[in-house]
């Protein structure tokens, strides 16, 4: 059986522990595709020196493989603000594309979160979640998360600075699918989330 869940959203808004508690209760495979990008960006930036070449940035996406998505350093704050910067590039997007969209047509079904999932990745996706929170609250939730003496003022800034970046790209911008079920998160649980996205999926199934 091929069936993809499309799940996107602004950071820290809760996509990826939804998606990854979707893919446990239905044995879907899971991709955050975050992390190429997160990876791409940290390898340009190691590899620069702390300059980002959008050149090299293009050759690492090329020959990115799944290994460069086990680097401990992908879940800082510096990997977040460089994955937006060459997310915005379209060679780097482009050289990504079709790894994402293999993942996706795999067996046994398989849950992707990211930013343009269900607009540009998997237009045709089965079910499709655009997961969103008030700017107050993600901040909140990353402050907590990364613990490294920024504060929740800065977090705020780099959060709100990132959705802009996201959302007014010229190549697939960050924006809900038209036909993607709206989950806020603001003053859900995990658990109703998840339950609420499970409802949609059951309903396809």
């Amino acid at each position: 059986m091929k069936f993809t869940v499309a799940v996107d959203g602004p950071a820290a808004a809760g996509k990826g522990t939804i998606s990854r508690r979707l893919s446990n209760d239905f044995g879907f495979r899971y991709l955050d595709t975050g992390l190429l990008y997160r990876a791409v960006g940290v390898i340009a930036l190691h590899d620069g020196q702390g300059v980002l070449d959008p050149h090299w940035a293009v050759e690492i996406a090329r020959r990115l493989t799944e290994d460069d998505m086990d680097r401990d350093d992908l879940r800082t704050s510096r990997a977040g603000q460089a994955a937006s910067k060459v997310a915005a590039l379209p060679e780097v997007r482009e050289a990504l594309l079709e790894f994402q969209r293999a993942f996706a047509r795999r067996e046994g079904g398989a849950v992707l979160d990211g930013r343009d999932i269900g607009t540009v990745i998997c237009p045709d996706a089965d079910v499709k979640l655009f997961v969103t929170a008030s700017d107050e609250v993600r901040a909140a939730r990353r402050h907590a998360e990364l613990n490294n003496g920024q504060s929740f003022e800065q977090v705020l800034a780099d959060l709100q600075a990132r959705d802009a970046r996201d959302a007014g790209r010229d190549t697939a911008p960050m924006v809900a699918a038209g036909d993607a079920h709206l989950l806020d998160t603001t003053k859900l649980s995990i658990d109703a989330a998840v339950e609420q996205a499970t409802a949609w999926i059951n309903e396809r199934l």
